[in-house]
């Protein structure tokens, strides 16, 4: 609705009805203007949405909720999760089957292991480190190109404050299960239409994680770690590009049994601009001149990502001619050098005029030989020499 796009709009579709919408309502054009400034930023939070697939996808499905992190159970919003979690293909299986084949779960379990656990064989005691984290950011034009300091919202998993990530409640202990002596497995041998099958499944005493809390820590009911939301202010640096990622160590969640945090991954997503068009580290723009400026050549103002800049256009300018300004480009990612602006004319053929004017352009073209056109000439004795 912002944006004036169909559900089904492609993304150069979304992309050209911002630069659009953004032209319309931007700041520079409306000085003062509070209302088309409004518009202009629902217009740039409209595209951080539907630029990003993910995003889109649970905005069509869910509305607003779907891409506001304060709805769901995880990080960006319904059905994320926050990663990290086991799953026990044993127990799966058995809920599918009932309760008369969970033998066959624990032996699906013995061949395949806990699926994200690694394995049966495993210490369910041994540190593990924390699961990553990818959240995403949008930043305009010429916050990618100078570089930005960001402030972004994480939803994470952190060792509970209480228990220190143990799980279990002050004053109380965290005790090794007497059944698997820390295993979180135990062997049993069981009669089965193959003979006598042995076996090795989840200890059913402490559940598969080796250690009994008698006494859990209410804040995080035994888990030893709780969600929290908080912002982290990211540096953004100069040069970096749509769809490029940042990587925060240690800002995931965080490790279990005394494991390090996993890593926050931030995907960046770049709002195109009305004027500028970004190549690499190169800058396009397309300046329209009048038939004049064209023919007699000209000065210009060239709008250019640090300012604007005056251009002579030479006499006898063609249309779609490409001019370069060496170094005006955008700043390369660490690096010292940049790029090039390149600025792509067109001659703008005017319209709505009056008699006079139209007499006064005949007699004009009159006066002008054949040596005024070159590419005409040209053409036309080419077409000569092919039908002659």
């Amino acid at each position: 609705e912002v944006l004036g796009v169909n559900k089904n709009a492609t993304e150069d579709e979304i992309k050209k009805a911002y630069r659009q919408t953004a032209k319309k309502y931007h700041p520079d054009l409306h000085p003062g203007d509070k209302a088309a400034e409004e518009k202009f930023k629902e217009a740039n939070e409209a595209y951080e949405v539907l630029s990003d697939p993910d995003k889109k996808a649970r905005y069509d499905q869910f509305g607003h909720a779907g891409v506001d992190p304060n709805y769901g159970a995880g990080q960006g919003g319904y059905g994320a999760g926050f990663g990290g979690m086991d799953f026990d293909l044993g127990d799966i299986f058995s809920s599918f089957f009932g309760g008369g084949f969970g033998d066959m779960g624990d032996i699906f379990d013995s061949i395949f292991g806990a699926f994200g656990g690694g394995g049966r064989g495993q210490n369910p005691n041994a540190p593990r480190r924390g699961s990553d984290i990818e959240v995403g950011a949008a930043i305009s034009f010429m916050e990618a190109c100078k570089g930005v300091s960001k402030t972004v919202k994480v939803n994470r998993l952190q060792k509970c404050p209480d228990c220190g990530g143990s799980g279990a409640a002050a004053g109380s202990s965290v005790k090794t299960c007497p059944d698997c002596n820390g295993k979180g497995t135990v062997n049993i041998s069981q009669q089965s239409i193959f003979g006598m099958v042995r076996q090795t499944v989840k200890c059913s005493r402490c559940g598969g994680k080796g250690k009994i809390i008698d006494t859990p820590c209410k804040k995080c009911s035994g888990k030893g770690m709780v969600k929290i939301s908080e912002e982290k202010e990211v540096n953004i640096p100069a040069g970096i590009d749509d769809g490029q990622q940042l990587r925060v160590g240690g800002g995931g969640n965080c490790g279990l049994n005394g494991g390090p945090n996993g890593d926050l991954y931030i995907t960046l997503t770049v709002r195109p601009d009305p004027i500028f068009e970004r190549d690499g580290y190169d800058v396009w723009t397309d300046i329209p001149i009048t038939y004049g400026q064209a023919a007699l050549g000209d000065e210009i103002v060239v709008p250019t990502i640090d300012g604007k800049v005056k251009y002579t256009v030479p006499e006898g300018t063609q249309a779609g001619t490409v001019f370069r300004l060496k170094g005006k480009g955008i700043k390369k990612v660490n690096r010292n050098d940049r790029g090039d602006h390149y600025v792509k004319v067109f001659v703008e053929i005017p319209k709505n005029l009056s008699k006079e004017q139209k007499k006064a352009l005949k007699d004009f073209e009159q006066t002008l030989e054949t040596k005024n056109y070159q590419k005409r000439q040209t053409f036309f004795d080419k077409l000569k020499e092919k039908f002659k």
